[in-house]
């Protein structure tokens, strides 16, 4: 290193005085390191992608407690796995009462459609035997990406064999991955979705999944078969790849299925959060494996084959003139040895049963290779469990037709149905939440907190660490001194943000804290940058550094949605085990609470919440599950967010956007905005909304804060909430905000 010169050399101890100075920690607090912001954002999103891998470890060791297998007889186990099996419909979704009776209509000469729920049909194929009676029905399912006719002309030996047991083969149209529909012609906007990505889009807010459909078309056909006159003695289901994961859910839920055929879908699914979107299931993690569900079916017959899947490899390719905006997502055949691991998994799950109780049956090549779909072992293994001939003489199906089934029509109708539940989902909250709330508000408003918190949040237990604070000063000004503060979570998980103190502080005094909270992709800093050249300013006006000029403390927590799909992942990890990512959000602003609370300057009784963006997602959701704050305002962020999540109609709509993470589990028939604040109240509450931020409309926004205002009128507290429309876009305005800072928290400064 070449010395510096004497002036150079003067100037570096000046500057190290002055870190040294700049370093020192808060008083009650430890030392902190340096490290920079974007450093210590990408640490915090990897320690809680630690954290959730430990609890999907933890979860699997834990499931075999939330099951009571009753193996005494064939009736007392099924009664044992009826609340499993009651969870799984609501978990994926097959919630809705079928139609009854199921009206099956020939549209060609195989062509049928049959119904399923009100306005909603399922389309496919029926191949009937030539001669001879039927003596089994069977539900063959494809992968996503063959429709019936190609599935059944690539397979015609397997159907052959089918027929020649006097079978009666219904192969239904899935969803597929293609992205032609994936678009809205009204909102002039078409994306990259995989089609099933963007029913998955739809549905996930209103508590309705592809997977719940399509598992509810299969029931429906197996009511169909049931309710004929003569009744085929069996019913089977077959499924490959995308079918196979519907066969296997289907059997689940329905023990009219006598006998089950999975090919290509079987492994652990520890690493769900990798496959497709449309195979995230909130919750499903907590009860369910594949093993667990093959428990399900247990002691029907069901055969397992290891058969090779179509790869599928992270993002959809973008599509010329399209928004790219899917979801990455992997699939492709598992390894021997995990399929071998989760199915012997299976057998050890019912080894206390009978001995002479059917135990599932695993079918590979020699060596535990995969096999192709439909090999003879497999079909041997299905035909076994049909009845027989009694005349010993043996059927053959009528020869397949080309026919032609309308998948845009079967897509459309689904679309429809959803955006339906869509309009009447305010219906059902005012029945569910708005007329209770008002019959008996402490009790109703207790259960409703506690279910936001534990059924559409998610919320981990786990106790905290101890604080454990650290610091270190970053900047002084005339007005206030700012500290880096770090604060222990758990083990991998830390909060963090930026604390900015008031330098006239008399002794003693406790000032009111403004928690300040950044939007999408920020940091702490943002919320503090008074450079008006800076994109920061462009969004957040300085607003935290300008309510700490007045006199207020303020906080700058970080919330870990920063480094794209690297915080997106964590969503995806959360959601299998019933948790978002504000179940982790939750617990750090409880710490954060908590210190602030501690400190001699604060006054624990006036914390106040305020964000722009995802800060105002945060100021919606966070006060629900922090009762210590005592006021909240969302700026740039207050919707009719169920609408604006599951809409087809507006190209703002989350559907069209790269936000895969935004989506909350049947938020539609629980909580919308209005409903959150609710919660929130009698808490004071503000919106700060500008006419031209592209986050949603004037109007939705209106109609929805209207709900908001009456019930702080029903409370006799009008005065206690308010929203200020300001001609702006989407920033902080800090204008109406700061009087309501004032008004219910008091002047900054005695």
């Amino acid at each position: 290193m070449i010395a510096p010169t004497p002036p150079l050399r003067i100037l570096a101890v000046l500057a190290a005085s002055l870190s040294s100075v700049l370093g020192e920690p808060l008083p009650g607090t430890g030392s902190l390191e340096h490290l920079s912001p974007e450093d210590r954002s990408a640490s915090m999103v990897a320690g809680i992608s630690q954290f959730l891998d430990r609890q999907t470890a933890q979860t699997a060791a834990e499931r075999a407690s939330r099951w009571t297998r009753d193996f005494s007889s064939r009736d007392a186990y099924e009664t044992s796995i009826q609340p499993q099996r009651d969870r799984l419909a609501r978990i994926i979704g097959a919630v809705e009462p079928r139609m009854s009776p199921v009206e099956m209509r020939h549209t060609g000469p195989q062509s049928v459609q049959w119904s399923v729920v009100p306005g909603f049909s399922a389309q496919g194929i029926l191949i009937s035997p030539a001669n001879g009676p039927v003596r089994a029905a069977v539900v063959m399912i494809p992968d996503a990406d063959q429709d019936p006719v190609q599935f059944a002309t690539a397979h015609t030996s397997f159907l052959e064999r089918l027929g020649a047991a006097g079978c009666e083969i219904l192969i239904p149209l899935l969803i597929n991955r293609d992205c032609t529909d994936s678009g809205n012609e009204r909102a002039g906007n078409w994306t990259n979705l995989p089609h099933r990505e963007w029913i998955y889009r739809q549905g996930f807010d209103l508590g309705r999944h592809i997977i719940g459909y399509e598992v509810q078309e299969i029931l429906a056909a197996v009511d169909w078969f049931k309710a004929r006159p003569e009744a085929p003695q069996t019913i089977g289901c077959i499924g490959y790849g995308e079918g196979g994961l519907l066969a296997l859910h289907a059997a689940a839920l329905d023990p009219r299925i006598n006998v089950t055929l999975v090919s290509g879908y079987f492994a652990p699914r520890q690493d769900l959060w990798q496959e497709p979107i449309y195979r995230n299931l909130f919750g499903i993690a907590r009860d369910f494996g594949d093993a667990e569900l093959a428990t399900l079916i247990f002691p029907r017959a069901l055969i397992i084959e290891n058969a090779p899947v179509p790869a599928l490899s992270g993002r959809p390719p973008a599509v010329q003139g399209r928004a790219a905006c899917a979801a990455p997502g992997n699939w492709s055949t598992p390894e021997n040895a995990e399929v071998a691991r989760e199915f012997e998994r299976t057998r050890s799950l019912v080894r206390e049963a009978p001995a002479d109780w059917l135990r599932p049956e695993l079918v590979t090549a020699p060596g535990g290779e995969p096999t192709p779909f439909g090999s003879s072992r497999a079909v041997a293994a299905f035909l076994q469990h049909l009845p027989q001939s009694s005349s010993g003489t043996q059927t053959a199906l009528a020869p397949l037709v080309d026919v032609s089934l309308n998948h845009t029509a079967h897509l459309r109708q689904l679309e429809d149905h959803l955006q339906n539940l869509l309009r009447h989902a305010g219906a059902e909250r005012e029945k569910t939440f708005w007329k209770p709330l008002h019959q008996d508000p402490e009790s109703s408003r207790a259960k409703f907190t506690r279910q936001f918190k534990e059924e559409v949040i998610g919320w981990f237990d786990d106790p905290r660490l101890p604080l454990q604070p650290r610091s270190r000063e970053l900047e002084r000004t005339a007005r206030w001194t700012s500290y880096e503060v770090r604060l222990d979570v758990w083990p991998e998980v830390f909060a963090w943000g930026y604390l900015l103190v008031p330098t006239q502080l008399a002794p003693g005094e406790r000032r009111a804290v403004v928690v300040c909270q950044h939007g999408l992709e920020g940091l702490p800093g943002d919320v503090i940058e008074q450079n008006d050249q800076t994109k920061a300013w462009q969004y957040y006006k300085g607003f935290g550094a300008a309510l700490a000029d007045r006199g207020y403390v303020v906080f700058a927590p970080h919330n870990p949605y920063r480094g794209r799909d690297a915080f997106r992942d964590l969503q995806r990890k959360a959601n299998p085990l019933g948790r978002s990512l504000f179940s982790i959000i939750g617990r750090q602003h409880e710490t954060i609470v908590d210190f602030l609370a501690s400190q001699p300057f604060i006054d624990p009784a006036r914390m106040a919440f305020y964000g722009l963006s995802y800060g105002g997602k945060s100021a919606m959701r966070l006060p629900i599950l922090e009762p210590r704050y005592a006021l909240s305002i969302c700026s740039g962020d207050f919707n009719e967010w169920v609408w604006k999540n599951a809409t087809i109609d507006w190209r703002g709509s989350y559907v069209y956007a790269p936000e895969h993470e935004i989506f909350e589990w049947n938020l539609g028939h629980t909580l919308n905005y209005a409903e959150m604040a609710a919660l929130i109240a009698p808490r004071p509450f503000m919106v700060e909304r500008g006419h031209r931020d592209g986050v949603g409309l004037d109007e939705w926004v209106a109609f929805e804060y209207a709900k908001v205002r009456r019930y702080y009128a029903d409370l006799k507290i009008p005065e206690r909430t308010v929203i200020e429309w300001f001609d702006g876009p989407h920033t902080i305005h800090g204008v109406g905000t700061f009087a309501f800072l004032e008004r219910h928290l008091g002047p900054p400064r005695p």
